[in-house]
């Protein structure tokens, strides 16, 4: 097919070309895949971290939030809950459909359906207008889960681990840089900016996903309540997948009760830090996105049990210097780096295996598995807040190394189950 006018010279389709092919048949498209180039793998990284970024601008702006609406520190603070709650439904629901649909032009639909819900936050005239907003972005914020799978789906033999590495450090780095972002535009036009920036930005590259991505569709499209269905028996049948799910879930959980709370304690006494300097404190966990391709990578040759226990014990001991973190800047700091490494060798190494395990089934696959981590950052941000609601910094810091702690305790669960079943898979091809 190297002639094929449906091809460019790096295995993407081009819009104008797109009409040219809408003649030739399914099954041919389905039999040779695209194979994403270095480009298009970029551009859905970026398009993965403008997607779930948008979904925590309001941890480094709860404050500003509060006051500009009127509401206490509590009720600004549940607008994190629900952006995470309306995610985790997104992926429950709506990802799924990526093993039913094409998946380019459903990316493209949920960026711009998010990006309506930016501009209901970004102009809101109440609170309850800034909620609904929050619920819509939150909801079809989750194109970015459909970008994931598609990038392991057209990647070349032996690379989807690579793929999904480096497609989710665009993620990780979109959701870190969010919360400076979102703190430095703050200081410059108020706290609604950044959600008005988002919503232009938001349309924009969904239309470059449309004219740059090639096409990407499951070979036997499915019926949706048997899509439903199945995902209730890929749970039952697939004990990899509830193991991974499960550490991962737990960790976000973790790493959500001091995002949710973070804003809170630092600014307040005695650090009383502005939206910018809050944001900037977040920026720290950029860091991780190191650790993501490589754990990607090393999942592709077979060492994700070492990353994995490695980012079990970050994540458990990033608690210590985050409760010192209180009252000194730099100890903060210090823990919010480490426990980005922690939950991204957990995360990334998990999602790039459950990538692998069905490839018939990647969505259903990841869709499971990233409602459960999500899930568990709903409940770590309610958790969160309920814990300084009734003992400060230092009970969120409590509840956090307690999930923390159940995390490390599913990881090596699930990394003793991997080794028992090598053994078993030795022993029947000996």
């Amino acid at each position: 097919m190297a002639s094929s006018p449906c091809r460019c010279a790096h295995g993407l389709l081009h819009a104008g070309q797109f009409f040219d092919c809408v003649a030739m048949s399914r099954d041919s498209s389905l039999a040779q895949p695209s194979v994403l180039a270095a480009p298009a793998l970029l551009l859905m990284a970026v398009a993965c971290g403008l997607c779930a970024g948008g979904n925590y601008f309001n941890q480094a702006l709860l404050h500003s939030i509060a006051l500009h609406f009127g509401v206490d520190d509590a009720a600004a603070g549940l607008s994190v809950t629900l952006a995470q709650v309306a995610y985790a439904v997104g992926l429950l629901f709506i990802t799924p459909l990526g093993d039913k649909f094409e998946r380019r032009r459903m990316a493209v639909v949920l960026m711009l359906l998010a990006g309506a819900g930016h501009a209901m936050v970004g102009w809101s005239s109440s609170f309850a207008m800034f909620m609904a907003g929050t619920l819509i972005a939150g909801l079809f914020s989750v194109a970015s889960q459909v970008l994931v799978p598609m990038a392991a789906a057209l990647a070349a033999p032996g690379h989807a681990g690579r793929n999904v590495g480096l497609v989710l450090s665009g993620l990780l780095v979109g959701i870190l840089l969010s919360r400076s972002v979102a703190g430095g535009l703050s200081t410059l036009g108020g706290w609604n900016l950044v959600y008005q920036v988002t919503a232009i930005t938001m349309v924009l590259m969904a239309v470059s996903i449309s004219h740059l991505l090639p096409t990407s569709r499951h070979a036997q499209p499915m019926p949706y309540v048997q899509v439903l269905r199945s995902m209730g028996a890929l749970l039952r049948t697939q004990p990899a997948l509830r193991l991974r799910t499960t550490a991962s879930a737990l960790a976000f959980a973790s790493v959500s009760v001091m995002f949710a709370t973070m804003a809170l304690v630092l600014s307040s006494a005695p650090l009383q830090l502005s939206d910018m300097q809050i944001g900037l404190v977040a920026l720290a966990g950029v860091t991780g996105a190191l650790i993501a391709n490589v754990a990607g990578s090393w999942a592709d040759q077979g060492k994700d049990r070492t990353l994995l226990r490695a980012g079990a014990v970050a994540l458990l001991l990033s608690w210590l210097p985050l409760w010192w973190g209180q009252t000194s800047v730099a100890w903060f700091v210090v823990g919010v780096l480490v426990m980005d490494l922690g939950l991204q060798a957990i995360n990334v190494t998990n999602q790039s295996s459950i990538a692998s395990l069905l490839p018939e089934a990647r969505s259903r696959m990841n869709a499971v598995y990233m409602t459960g981590y999500f899930a568990g950052a709903s409940a770590g941000s309610a958790l969160g807040v309920w814990a300084w609601n009734l003992a400060g910094w230092q009970g969120a810091c409590s509840v956090g190394a307690g999930l923390a702690a159940l995390a490390a305790v599913s990881v090596w669960r699930g990394v003793r189950w991997a080794k028992r079943q090598q053994r078993l898979n030795n022993m029947q091809t000996a």
